[in-house]
């Protein structure tokens, strides 16, 4: 169809068109309708993707959308690992778009997305974000029984946390906010942000955070490190408890672990919670 992609994630490929257009290839299905609203509705202080056109080529679903200006801030840590030390301008820029997606209003388009691998609306039949994530977890973590022993203890004390965190306002949450995902212009200023849909909603921008530092790094060898070390410098940055971070990433630990099968994703999830 298409030569030499610009890039290949979990989702699909993106190859170049021309003409400030690029085609997503998508490798698994999905209702695309709510993306493309969520798409049109956001203003940030960076560039996000617009959905034109929407078509299907060999029984796979294609979007035409804008080419997002600059370069990946870094690669994908799953194929080129991480050095022990972090580069202190990578982090500013997370920091940087952390704060600007948490600008955006959590809207009704954002409150009827799908996280991954569930089968509803997050915030369907739920009135708070905590509430959502309650639920989420309660019908995703089963399958996770027989390889995290303690699940039943750690169950509860998810329930307890969310029952007693403090309420904040709803707004954008990216979801996937990890290095690939962010453009950075010449000068290493985020210019814009891609590849919303794995975990997108409306809900405590703490939770945007929290997954970011756990997902900023997932299999190098300093990978640990990196989550405890950026899960500490967010917190301070942006004023969140620690002990909020660590419990959200625990949450996304049990509701994400199986999408993508038994993978390292799975394996990463199963290991955060043992």
């Amino acid at each position: 169809m298409y030569e030499c992609p610009l890039g290949s994630g979990a989702e699909g490929t993106v190859y170049r068109v021309g003409d400030g257009t690029v085609a997503k290839v998508w490798s698994v299905p999905r209702d695309i309708e709510p993306l493309r609203r969520v798409y049109a509705e956001l203003d940030l202080p960076f560039a996000t993707p617009r959905i034109h056109e929407v078509t299907e080529h060999e029984g796979s679903m294609v979007t035409y959308e804008r080419e997002l200006p600059g370069v990946p801030l870094g690669p994908d840590s799953a194929v080129y690992p991480m050095p022990e030390r972090l580069d202190p301008s990578s982090v500013d820029a997370a920091v940087h778009v952390l704060r600007g997606l948490a600008t955006a209003p959590g809207t009704e388009a954002l409150r009827r997305l799908t996280v991954v691998g569930d089968d509803r609306p997050l915030w369907q039949d739920q009135e708070t974000f905590a509430g959502a994530l309650a639920a989420l977890v309660d019908r995703r973590s089963a399958l996770l029984r027989e390889h995290v022993p303690r699940l039943p203890e750690i169950l509860r004390w998810v329930h307890r946390g969310l029952a007693t965190m403090p309420v904040r306002p709803a707004t954008l949450i990216h979801g996937d906010l990890v290095p690939p995902n962010i453009h950075v212009d010449e000068a290493g200023i985020p210019c814009a942000v891609l590849d919303f849909g794995f975990c997108t909603t409306a809900g405590d921008p703490a939770f945007d955070a929290a997954i970011t530092a756990a997902g900023w790094d997932m299999y190098g060898p300093h990978a640990a490190a990196h989550r405890a070390e950026l899960t500490r410098h967010f917190a301070t940055e942006l004023g969140y408890p620690v002990q909020d971070l660590v419990l959200y990433q625990a949450i996304y630990a049990l509701s994400t672990y199986d999408a993508f099968g038994v993978d390292g994703h799975f394996h990463w999830c199963v290991n955060l919670l043992n």
